[in-house]
């Protein structure tokens, strides 16, 4: 299988410090793969460098097989950031709609998005008056309005009860189940078992990517959590690779500053 996301070597550094310590790493087509890791780790950084509106000291990004941030990439790629980007004066249906006519797609798209993130009862809601769980999922469903091939998704769950956090995940696997690919970024790890396949990062370095079970076989235990504190450890023991029988590999060293 080909892969939607190509990185290679990719180092960067803001405000004067590595955020990013020369990672490597691939995001297989038609799959959920979850980018895991505590909060300032670097995964937010990682996934600008994706979408293209980073800048990066040295490395490449490669984004359904064109450079990161290509121009004909805005229409195939949509962005999830963590701050809501919608129009507090606007509905959440005039929100959607107005996404939608940007990617030359009707009200009935739009309409479909916004039910597609359970927010179909708060249509007529200004974005103003939504909790700030219900103005993230008015987000979301901008993002996913223009059906892009690639869906980039920072902390989507967070703030999201838990049943509405299970439907969100259903929604993920049926839209990769349809061809699109999805990254999907979280701090929690119980939502590691959700992903498809995982990259595991910690302070600007990868520490793993391979399948949850590849995951948890390197590490000896059953629990997601476990296993990044045991690889976690590892690294810091022999400051060399940890290798799982699936090629789960990372290195964890010295911090080199951190950032989202």
């Amino acid at each position: 299988m080909d892969d939607a996301i190509a990185v290679r070597d990719l180092v960067v550094d803001r405000g004067g410090r590595r955020v990013l310590h020369g990672i490597s790493a691939t995001v297989p087509r038609g799959r959920v793969t979850g980018l895991l890791g505590p909060s300032g780790s670097g995964k937010t950084t990682l996934m600008r460098a994706v979408v293209g509106v980073q800048v990066v000291g040295s490395g490449t990004v490669t984004v359904l097989g064109r450079p990161a941030g290509s121009a004909e990439l805005r229409r195939r790629v949509g962005y999830l950031t963590q701050a809501p980007s919608v129009y507090a004066d606007l509905t959440v249906r005039e929100n959607a709609r107005y996404f939608a006519a940007l990617h030359g797609r009707g009200h009935a798209d739009a309409d479909r998005a916004v039910a597609d993130v359970g927010l179909a009862p708060a249509a007529s809601q200004l974005v103003g008056a939504l909790s700030g769980g219900q103005r993230s999922r008015a987000s979301l469903a901008c993002a996913l309005v223009g059906d892009p091939e690639l869906i980039i998704l920072d902390e989507p769950t967070v703030g999201q009860d838990p049943v509405l956090r299970a439907d969100l995940w259903t929604r993920f696997h049926e839209l990769a189940a349809a061809g699109r690919t999805l990254l999907v970024s979280s701090h929690v790890m119980d939502e590691a078992a959700r992903c498809d396949r995982l990259l595991l990062i910690r302070e600007g370095r990868l520490i793993a990517d391979d399948t949850p079970d590849a995951v948890r076989a390197a590490a000896g235990v059953a629990d997601l959590d476990e296993a990044f504190l045991r690889l976690i450890r590892a690294g810091e023991a022999d400051a060399g690779p940890v290798t799982g029988p699936n090629g789960t590999a990372g290195r964890v060293g010295a911090a080199g500053g951190e950032a989202s």
